[in-house]
């Protein structure tokens, strides 16, 4: 098995790796053969470029056919200008402005890294003009697309007018953003303004109840705008009364009324209230089928969103999955319990 840790070796003349998931760019192409100290001989199978999560790439790093272990090239750091400091415990890796990007803990008589932690400690978020990953964790690890999006139509105020490309992978998002292959989706708007149809769902409830006492989360988007409400509950059976409020607040401020609202035959939504609520109000009320979460599948997508952004949040700062429920509200609540997102899901 190959293993995740990278060792620090002084022996060795090139960085040399097994595993393919470890590039963040990798270029197949033979390139011979390295020798071993036995001299057994070993194929090259590619060339790339390894990163972690602050953004250091170590490059001209070899995809080795059949190796069990991650080789860094201390000759190879130097020769690209970083200053390596080997002490008792640990051996420090300097930039050419004098600053640590790595450091290697001291095992038993062997140097390791761990290279997606073994950044130095203090981490300074303060945003900068050309940062454009530290921007991209700061707004919950959303696209590169988007960004783009939100700078050419100007909609997010101080956003720098930066061109935002993937030039590495992140981590955070691999793991908290795997889903299965999504149906193909309908790029018709079929509703001509807003309030004309609200897609709804309840998600929940959360393993841990947040500060305010919740556990459960309804989300409601507007078909024509994309534009979501995410009203936080302490229990299922507060949906309609919160619903109830929405509704009013929302036909008073757009002096415009709901048509209809698509749901699934959740308990909380296909009940006496609601029937009642929608026939003196003249509205719609549309059900998706059973088991078939994919009728709704407009809020069902804004629900993995919210989850997704949540979950990458635990993921990039190692934080145990009891943390949940507090980083939905951080996600969620920016704007106190009840949230109005633009959608990034067009």
């Amino acid at each position: 098995m190959i293993r995740k840790i990278w060792y620090l070796d002084s022996g060795c003349s090139r960085h040399v790796t097994g595993d393919k998931t470890k590039f963040a760019k990798l270029e197949l192409k033979e390139e011979g053969f390295v020798t071993y100290g036995d001299n057994n001989k070993g194929r090259i199978l590619g060339n790339g470029v390894i990163s972690n999560e602050s953004s250091f790439n170590i490059k001209n790093v070899l995809l080795v056919e059949g190796i069990k272990h991650n080789l860094i090239s201390i000759s190879q750091l130097c020769d690209k200008g970083f200053k390596v400091m080997f002490e008792p415990n640990s051996c420090l890796i300097y930039d050419a402005h004098g600053s640590i990007v790595l450091i290697g803990k001291r095992v038993n008589n062997i140097y390791l890294l761990d290279l997606h932690h073994a950044s130095f400690s203090i981490h300074c978020l303060l945003t900068k003009e050309d940062d454009t990953w530290l921007w991209h964790r700061r707004l919950c690890h959303i696209h590169m697309q988007h960004f783009n999006r939100l700078n050419r139509k100007q909609l997010v105020e101080g956003l720098p007018k930066l061109k935002f490309e993937k030039d590495r992978v992140c981590e955070a998002c691999q793991k908290g953003k795997q889903t299965k292959v999504s149906f193909k989706s309908k790029n018709v708007v079929s509703t001509e303004r807003p309030l004309e149809m609200l897609h709804m769902d309840l998600f929940g409830p959360s393993r841990t109840m947040s500060l305010g006492g919740n556990l459960y989360a309804l989300v409601i988007v507007d078909d024509f705008s994309r534009y979501t409400w995410t009203l936080f509950l302490a229990a299922k059976n507060d949906t309609f009364h919160a619903f109830k409020r929405l509704a009013k607040m929302l036909e008073n401020e757009k002096s415009s009324k709901i048509v209809s609202i698509r749901s699934d035959h959740g308990g909380e939504f296909q009940n006496e209230k609601f029937e009642h609520f929608c026939e003196k109000h003249g509205i719609n009320h549309n059900f998706s089928a059973p088991r078939t979460p994919q009728q709704n599948g407009v809020v069902e997508r804004k629900n993995r969103s919210l989850e997704e952004l949540a979950r990458t949040m635990l993921n990039e700062n190692s934080l145990p999955n009891f943390f949940w429920a507090d980083a939905v509200n951080t996600t969620c609540c920016v704007f106190d319990e009840c949230v109005f997102l633009p959608s990034f899901n067009v």
